[in-house]
């Protein structure tokens, strides 16, 4: 039953995800979640964020933001990284995911998931087929209903760790 929560990986940042690696194993698409994963929640992106998408592109890759965040949030990190972006997702649901894919013109089998949740992001992407990769929270500091599904997630996380 946990299996269905669990990420392919589970690393400390999205910055440290091995990009060009993957696009020589055949990924050509990558979906992005924003708060927490790539900024702070609400922080426009940055300079690192900025050079992340430069470099995605320059391997050819396609990129998609997936948020359950209103458009004006989304909108203001897109407006930096100029991608394709989905707002208003519905995460965990699978078609987010699928119209993501869509967009890029990539199918489940070479397409990456970035997030930093279990119950939306990693879940949503499972259902959808595609390979998730789990980061660690940027900030600390999130709303409520986050904080609390944060104590759930460290027990999926307690037996993945267990399981790898």
């Amino acid at each position: 039953m946990l299996e269905n929560f669990y990420p392919d990986e589970y690393l400390d940042s999205a910055y440290e995800i091995e990009f060009d690696r993957l696009y020589e194993e055949g990924y050509r698409g990558i979906i992005f979640d924003v708060d927490n994963t790539l900024v702070p929640h609400g922080a426009p992106a940055d300079e690192r964020a900025r050079g992340l998408f430069a470099h995605l592109k320059e391997l050819g890759y396609q990129c998609c933001l997936l948020s359950n965040n209103k458009e004006p949030r989304v909108k203001m990190f897109n407006d930096v990284v100029k991608v394709q972006y989905i707002f208003k997702a519905g995460k965990p649901k699978a078609a987010g995911y699928r119209q993501a894919m869509e967009l890029m013109g990539t199918d489940k089998d070479n397409t990456l998931f970035v997030g930093d949740q279990i119950f939306t992001d990693v879940y949503g992407a499972n259902r959808a087929g595609i390979r998730t990769i789990l980061t660690k929270p940027i900030h600390p500091k999130e709303e409520i209903q986050i904080v609390l599904k944060r104590y759930l997630e460290k027990i999926v996380l307690f037996f993945y760790l267990r399981r790898k």
